[in-house]
């Protein structure tokens, strides 16, 4: 008998107890594609001190004052591409993801999803699935790669809605992954069908992983050099000698010395050292968002063609194939080693 198969005596009042729980977090979306949408939203987003490391006294003015008013639009505009009947494409794979956790793990696991920045918050997930009797909880954050400014401050959440219950559920939470043999296997398998699926053979496959400023790295985190150690396994495991592989970082906001090569500079340097071909996956990512699928499939594809290129691929991210829906699975069971019968 477990913790599980034990049963109240017949005069308790009515609670809901005794069940485990799956949260699995990804780092969020606006609303909607709209200015006003965006702008809610990168309001929350830049304004946490572990994404912006600047004090408030000098961060503030220059997002309210600066980035506020001129950026939602554009981001608006960009999300517009690649909104989906169902709302965001980060949003919909969550909740697919979601989804299929909850139909592999069975009924003994509530498996609910949540953002970062955004809808649904953590706070408010975390609250519904103790309500519903989820005593243990299993914090997913969908990074494979850690670092402070992502699966740190999903971290910070969760606690900031434990400070506030009085009853509070265990916690666990899923590691970073980037190494993971299930992650590096999943990816060699799923990247090698979308690369055979192909009608022409890449010169090179460019790995984009997120960017993050320079200083992050000198501060400690280990984000840069997870993310090199991904890019290395990965081409271990995909095994295509055939194929030049190269790491870039996207995504660069502000004047801050990014993490580098960058992303879009790559792509230009490519063709100018002769490629013509290339494919560009993102293995930093856990599901497609604006991030993959407009500025690496939208704007990568058309730098890179206007620079002289000729055959351009941006592959999927894992989302719920069938080895990005049976690695998490196995991720999470062994993560719930002990609070679930196996």
């Amino acid at each position: 008998m477990t913790w599980r198969d034990q049963r109240l005596p017949p005069d308790h009042p009515p609670v809901s107890a005794g069940k485990a729980g799956v949260l699995l977090v990804n780092l969020g979306t606006p609303d909607a594609p709209d200015a006003a949408s965006v702008k809610r939203y990168l309001a929350e987003f830049l304004s946490d001190k572990r994404v912006v490391e600047i004090p408030d006294l000098v961060w503030q003015p220059i997002l309210r004052g600066l980035i506020l008013t001129t950026r939602p639009k554009r981001s608006a505009a960009a999300y517009a591409k690649v909104w989906t009947p169902e709302g965001s494409p980060l949003a919909v794979i969550t909740r697919r993801q979601a989804e299929a956790m909850q139909a592999r793990l069975g009924e003994g696991v509530r498996v609910d999803w949540a953002m970062r920045y955004g809808k649904p918050s953590i706070g408010e997930r975390l609250q519904a699935m103790m309500e519903a009797g989820c005593e243990r909880i299993l914090l997913a954050p969908l990074y494979p790669q850690y670092s402070a400014a992502t699966t740190a401050t999903v971290v910070d959440k969760a606690g900031d809605c434990l400070r506030e219950m009085r009853w509070q559920p265990a916690l666990r939470t899923l590691p970073a992954y980037h190494d993971d043999p299930l992650h590096v296997d999943a990816l060699a398998a799923d990247l090698s069908r979308q690369l055979d699926a192909l009608d022409f053979e890449p010169e090179v496959l460019l790995l984009s992983f997120h960017g993050m400023p320079e200083r992050t790295l000198h501060l400690g985190d280990p984000y840069h050099c997870q993310c090199l150690k991904t890019s290395r396994l990965l081409e271990e495991a995909l095994g295509r000698p055939g194929l030049r592989f190269r790491t870039s970082f996207q995504s660069r906001f502000g004047r801050a010395k990014w993490l580098e090569p960058a992303t879009d500079a790559s792509l230009i340097e490519e063709v100018e050292r002769g490629t013509r071909r290339i494919a560009v996956a993102c293995p930093g990512f856990a599901a497609d968002c604006l991030e993959t699928l407009e500025e690496v499939a939208m704007e990568g594809r058309d730098a890179f063609l206007k620079a002289g290129g000729e055959r351009f691929a941006a592959l999927s991210c894992l989302n719920t194939s069938d080895a990005g829906v049976a690695m998490l699975e196995k991720m999470l069971r062994r993560e719930l080693s002990g609070w679930i019968n196996e």
